[in-house]
């Protein structure tokens, strides 16, 4: 069973190519805002990893728990502010892709950190997702809505990460997250030859 849930994501990750929700008009409001870090594959890793993460993080601090994620939404909704204002931002895409590389190499590599820096990590890492989210908002179209769709989106695919990465430790202990990270590596990958 502990094979079956790294197997699924690169499988998953393998067959969708250039899967990332950055391109065209999405709307506007709550359910447009809920469906963008949905609709890519990059952002699915990403948020599920970072659950995953804090979970793995979370054996050795319980604070992990919640404070990674939290770190990330927080950063997230300054990321959008960012994008939705027309503030540049270099290599979003790249930050986004290697957001999903990095996570896999901190889960499959499991190093000790002082507690702080997954929380800063997952913040900088938020900031390229957030940006995407805010920046794909039409013009003139309102923040709030929108903001409140994808925090929630995200919140449901950090606690998703949180229960497989804690079902993972259980059926497998250290072993379990470092598995999910391997597949979030090759994941990574495969998006990046995508949209190479």
């Amino acid at each position: 069973m502990i094979r079956i849930a790294p197997l699924a994501a690169l499988l998953l990750a393998a067959s969708a190519g250039a899967a990332h929700a950055h391109v065209g008009d999405h709307g506007l409001g709550l359910a447009a805002g809920f469906a963008h870090p949905m609709t890519g594959l990059d952002h699915v890793l990403a948020m599920v990893g970072i659950g995953v993460w804090a979970a793995q993080r979370g054996v050795a601090d319980r604070r992990a728990v919640w404070t990674i994620p939290a770190a990330f939404v927080a950063m997230m909704l300054a990321g959008a502010v960012a994008g939705w204002t027309g503030l540049r931002l270099p290599m979003i895409e790249a930050g986004i892709v290697g957001s999903v590389v990095l996570l896999g190499l901190l889960l499959l590599g499991a190093p000790r950190l002082p507690s702080w820096a997954p929380v800063a990590t997952a913040a900088v890492f938020a900031v390229f997702h957030g940006y995407a989210h805010g920046a794909e908002i039409p013009v003139g179209g309102a923040l709030a809505g929108y903001a409140a769709g994808f925090v929630a989106a995200t919140i449901v695919l950090h606690a998703a990460g949180i229960g497989i990465g804690s079902a993972l430790i259980r059926a497998a202990g250290a072993l379990g997250p470092r598995g999910f990270g391997g597949a979030l590596v090759l994941g990574g990958a495969a998006i990046a030859v995508g949209i190479a």
